[in-house]
């Protein structure tokens, strides 16, 4: 028989073995070929809202006309004024030891009048010479080339519940990938349409702000992954063989944890309504949206008395097309959920379309943002449900951040960001490709329906300076020693804040 001390050791070497060990400093060091960045959005952080022939985006219109759904009556129009001083951004890029810059491109900085008639050169120059600046530091541009700011004319036309938005959004991004592509080897066609669509045409909370629950949100959808496809494809016809570069598109997935642990069943289904909605079409085996939103929507919309399903159809021939449209899997990740079922009665509506809705563990720490949990072991647990649901894609990290209120010491940010970064490396040991990731934000910014009251930056951003003054905060100080040690770091340790 063992003794006991003998079944410790085993126990011990089995879960080294299995988990690696923790505390072993060798553990968190980043893969050799492993690229970090940080992340910022063009009507965000570049102001200039009006200069050089820039056309009025729908963000323009919604914060100078609507000032009210936004928490302090803010805009972007100065914002941090990177417009103009987007060398000095770039400077602290170089400085901190980033690999990457990911930033989008306005289209009404392109476009002015929303249309490829006019094309701005003052607008193709500024990007230009962004990225020329990027180029000459040794930093990657990874561009995405629609982060939310559409021009106003197009909302006039319906936006993106109007179908012809596939192809209006194609002439742009065709104008956006041949002048920078032979300069930009990672694009994204589009930010997080999983939050834009339902927040901006299924509620208020976002431009354009067209409440039309549980119908405009599928439309918008539709649309979003047909103009996706289209530019994938587009890119492979006419310049992958000359840039050579990736594209995909990126999509916000937040962990769902159910209320009992033996409920599998509701976790998988609040997957599927979000994450999934954008990344089944494109990244599972057979393509379409996920069976349980095309069972459910259907049954919901013949109980209403519609004559078809308020989720549109792909016919078989868009979903092949759709399939398989990424060369990689771009993710937003910030925080994790309960998903709870909410019980009906056969031949009663599903709640919501879904029949779930979602909670949070009051143990759960909280930012500034009342929708941000500090739930590491989701960030695992969210690349290995991509990895398992969709064949192990590359993954690129293209956000995660914490939001404060503000202040220099921002030691919830660090906490926050050591525990994540933590259990990415424990996803990557579990056989995840994670390939990069990425800040959000790399400055306080216009915080979208938050104005500046939230911030998420590591650069602190003086909004009431003429100038904009930036200034380190000590979650800048502190990756700049994990970025040259190419290692998490502890942060309780004043060393690294150098």
């Amino acid at each position: 028989m063992m003794t006991i001390n003998l079944v410790i050791v085993l126990v011990i070497t089995f879960a080294v073995t299995i988990y690696g060990n923790e505390n072993t400093e060798s553990e968190w060091k980043f893969p050799k070929d492993f690229i970090i960045g940080a992340a910022t959005a063009s009507y965000q952080i570049e102001g200039a809202w009006n200069e050089s022939g820039k056309g009025e985006s729908v963000w323009d219109h919604f914060t100078h006309n609507k000032p009210q759904f936004i928490e302090d009556g803010s805009n972007g129009d100065v914002a941090c004024d990177s417009y103009h001083k987007y060398k000095e951004d770039v400077s602290i890029l170089k400085d901190i030891g980033f690999d990457f810059y990911r930033f989008s491109i306005s289209w009404t900085r392109i476009f002015p009048s929303g249309f490829p008639n006019k094309i701005s050169a003052e607008g193709i120059k500024y990007y230009h010479d962004l990225i020329d600046e990027l180029k000459a530091k040794g930093l990657e541009p990874f561009v995405t080339i629609y982060h939310w700011d559409h021009p106003q004319v197009l909302e006039k036309l319906g936006g993106w519940t109007n179908e012809l938005m596939v192809d209006w959004f194609t002439s742009y991004a065709r104008v956006v990938i041949k002048e920078f592509g032979p300069k930009v080897k990672f694009f994204a066609t589009l930010n997080e349409p999983m939050v834009f669509c339902p927040e901006g045409y299924g509620g208020l909370t976002k431009a354009p702000g067209i409440n039309l629950h549980l119908y405009g949100e599928y439309i918008c959808m539709h649309n979003v992954l047909k103009a996706h496809a289209r530019v994938y494809h587009m890119y492979n016809d006419e310049f992958r063989s000359t840039q050579n570069g990736k594209i995909g598109i990126v999509n916000p997935c937040q962990y769902y944890f159910s209320k009992d642990e033996n409920d599998t069943q509701t976790r998988d289904i609040a997957f599927e309504y979000t994450c999934g909605w954008v990344s089944h079409p494109i990244f599972s085996k057979e393509g379409d949206y996920p069976q349980v939103m095309r069972d459910r929507i259907d049954e919901n919309s013949k109980l209403q008395g519609w004559p078809t399903s308020r989720l549109p159809k792909f016919t078989p021939d868009e979903i092949k097309y759709i399939r398989g449209s990424s060369d990689f899997f771009g993710l937003n990740h910030y925080t994790s959920f309960i998903a709870i079922p909410q019980m009906r009665k056969k031949g009663s509506l599903w709640f919501n379309d879904a029949g779930f809705y979602r909670t949070f563990n009051p143990k759960w720490p909280g930012a500034a943002s009342s929708w941000l949990k500090v739930v590491p072991e989701g960030f695992r647990h969210m690349l290995n449900k991509i990895r398992k649901e969709y064949q192990n894609p590359v993954v690129y990290v293209t956000e995660n951040g914490y939001s404060d209120k503000d202040g220099l010491n921002d030691y919830g940010r660090m906490n926050y960001y050591y525990s994540y970064i933590k259990q990415m490396l424990l996803a990557i040991k579990d056989g995840c490709k994670v390939k990069g990731y990425a800040f959000w934000s790399l400055l306080d910014n216009f915080e979208w329906e938050k104005g500046y009251t939230e911030r998420f930056g590591i650069i602190h951003v003086d909004f009431n300076d003429r100038d904009r003054k930036r200034e380190y905060k000590n979650s800048a100080k502190w990756f700049k020693n994990v970025l040259r040690s190419r290692k998490l770091l502890p942060i309780n340790s004043t060393d690294n804040f150098v």
